[in-house]
């Protein structure tokens, strides 16, 4: 499997060294600070090379791994797909790519009008630092199908590529334990992104393209009752 970007650094830390004659040293040591540095990829940076263990939707390509599910809900009313939907037993991964302007700045718009709608909806929301960078822990009040009040939490995490960006939302268990592993976060940083050449407009979905054999399912949720 191909890899081709180089993985970027600052120089953020200092170490001490010694040299042949004990000579005692500080040189700068360079840490990585690229949260795409392990991944999501992007289709020139990574390709499956054969590997049929990739699934390939048009503008994603995921790695199929024992463990999860992968579902392909339509939007709404709609026939178009914008999601893949990975399901373990106890928790799911949402994927949606965008298109994004060369400049970046989108994850930081898409953000804030999540928190507004979280707001609007009167759920609550946590934002933190992760190893994807800034990213929100969510909890939205809903009605359960037995009519009881409960909450849906959701994590969601975005990273930018080149003029792409990649929305995971993470639900049930990985929302309500959130951990920077596990078979779902892997999966996301596994992930291949094909923008195309296209021209297209910031936020604009990348659609997903239905591989053969595959069946539409409908939407999930990952509510949970109050306790």
């Amino acid at each position: 499997m191909r890899i081709r970007r180089k993985k970027s650094t600052d120089v953020v830390a200092e170490k001490v060294v010694a040299d042949d004659l004990g000579e005692v040293e500080t040189v700068a040591a360079e840490i990585s600070t690229d949260p795409r540095a392990g991944g999501p990829w992007d289709s020139s940076e990574k390709s499956p090379d054969g590997d049929e263990t990739y699934i390939d939707l048009g503008s994603l390509i995921i790695k199929g791994r024992a463990g999860f599910n992968l579902q392909l809900p339509t939007d709404g009313d709609s026939d178009e797909i914008g999601s893949a939907v990975l399901m373990t037993e106890d928790s799911g991964l949402e994927l949606r790519a965008f298109a994004a302007a060369r400049s970046g700045g989108l994850w930081d718009e898409v953000r804030a009008d999540l928190i507004d709608e979280v707001e609007r909806l009167g759920g609550n929301y946590l934002a933190v630092d992760g190893a994807f960078g800034s990213e929100l822990q969510i909890r939205v009040p809903v009605t359960l199908p037995d009519g009881e009040e409960g909450f849906q939490p959701s994590r969601i995490i975005g990273v930018e590529g080149p003029r792409w960006l990649l929305r995971g939302t993470l639900l049930g268990d990985a929302a309500l334990n959130p951990t920077d592993e596990g078979l779902l976060l892997e999966a996301f940083r596994e992930t291949i992104v094909v923008r195309g050449s296209d021209p297209k407009a910031p936020r604009e979905p990348l659609l997903i393209a239905v591989p053969a054999g595959a069946v539409v399912l409908g939407d999930e949720t990952g509510a949970v009752k109050h306790t």
